[in-house]
């Protein structure tokens, strides 16, 4: 499992996709949460918007990833 360092809470879904390079654009970001290609804390996620925080797990082709808040 990866980590994700995040420096402030509240963080968008789709902008964790995006830049994190996840994925190319923005749009593509919201597109593969719309499609239900996301999982978050173990569900399927298709609210882009969704407000991610610290200790949240983020699944997405086939990886695994925690956010943790940086300093």
């Amino acid at each position: 499992m990866k980590t994700i360092i995040i420096n402030r809470e509240p963080v968008e879904l789709f902008k964790i996709l995006k830049f994190e390079g996840m994925v190319a654009s923005g749009a593509d970001a919201k597109g593969a949460v719309a499609e239900g290609q996301v999982r978050v804390n173990g569900e399927v996620e298709t609210r882009k918007r969704r407000k991610m925080m610290a200790g949240d797990l983020l699944e997405f082709h086939g990886e695994q990833f925690r956010l943790s808040l940086g300093d």
